[in-house]
């Protein structure tokens, strides 16, 4: 039995024994090393982001001033994640609710539509595109502050010798800095110049003879439509950018509802009843 005792290989035994348990005694005590590697691409993407701020590649101090900012960020980001400190803040749910629809966004953009795509849709919104009915007319302008106190009998005297003859309107009227004719104009480019109700006012005129007078915010006027155009829909070469972003907004909203049913799917989710205070039911 002593023999047994002073044999080497027990020796060698137990002391393997006693290193292999308290390695196992530390291992428990001390969490797992986790790993953050600094790969070569997160490094020409932080040199990449420096001289696109700078205008210039970092210097090397810099370079490791930078590699050691993202260990620190990398290295808080994960704790901040394993103590749950991301849990029920406002703030980062709705920067990741705009990642996840960024993501949307990325998918809805990766392949551009076709001109019959475009066409389709132009087809099928027609008003969204269509251009606004124009008139061209001529105005002569009555000032009310030197016709008192009954500037709509002044303008109204004028309209006879309107409609006889053309050539007076050269020289009828007030003096104004308002144009004395517009060519072919929509009504909003009409309420730029004269006001909203002139242009309600003006639009609904039948071309051909002087009418009025009409007010404006700066006194009244006598009118001549000289021509009409119906609102057109025009060709999809002439507006092709602008029914491509019209385009793309309804395809974005359709591909982030359908990633989002899609998503839906995978959740049960269960609404408590409103009670009639508007909070949830006792």
């Amino acid at each position: 039995m002593q023999r047994f005792v002073r044999e080497p290989l027990l020796h060698f035994l137990l002391l393997a024994l006693f290193v292999f348990a308290a390695y196992s005694l530390v291992s428990r005590r001390q969490p797992s090393m986790a790993t953050i590697d600094v790969t070569q691409a997160k490094i020409e993407q932080l040199a990449g982001l420096f001289a696109k701020t700078w205008q210039r590649p970092p210097t090397a101090q810099q370079l490791k001033g930078l590699i050691d900012d993202y260990v620190k960020e990398e290295i808080y980001v994960r704790e901040a994640l394993r103590l749950g400190l991301d849990t029920n803040d406002e703030v980062i749910r709705k920067r990741l609710r705009m990642k996840m629809e960024f993501v949307s966004d990325a998918e809805a953009e990766a392949t551009p539509p076709t001109d019959a795509q475009l066409q389709a849709y132009m087809d099928a919104h027609p008003e969204a595109f269509r251009e606004p009915p124009t008139i061209a007319f001529e105005q002569v302008y009555i000032n009310p502050d030197k016709h008192s106190p009954d500037a709509t009998a002044a303008a109204t005297a004028l309209l006879e010798p309107l409609r006889k003859d053309a050539s007076y309107a050269a020289t009828a009227g007030d003096p104004s800095l308002l144009p004395p004719a517009l060519p072919l104009t929509d009504q909003q480019g009409i309420a730029q110049v004269f006001g909203d109700d002139f242009a309600v006012a003006i639009m609904r005129l039948a071309p051909g003879t002087w009418e009025g007078p009409i007010p404006s915010a700066v006194g009244l006027h006598l009118v001549k439509v000289t021509e009409r155009a119906p609102g057109s829909l025009p060709a999809l070469a002439d507006i092709r950018p602008v029914v491509e972003r019209e385009w793309m907004n309804d395809h974005r909203n359709a591909v982030e509802q359908q990633r989002f049913d899609d998503l839906l799917t995978r959740y049960k989710v269960t609404v408590e009843p409103v009670s009639a205070g508007g909070g949830p039911s006792p």
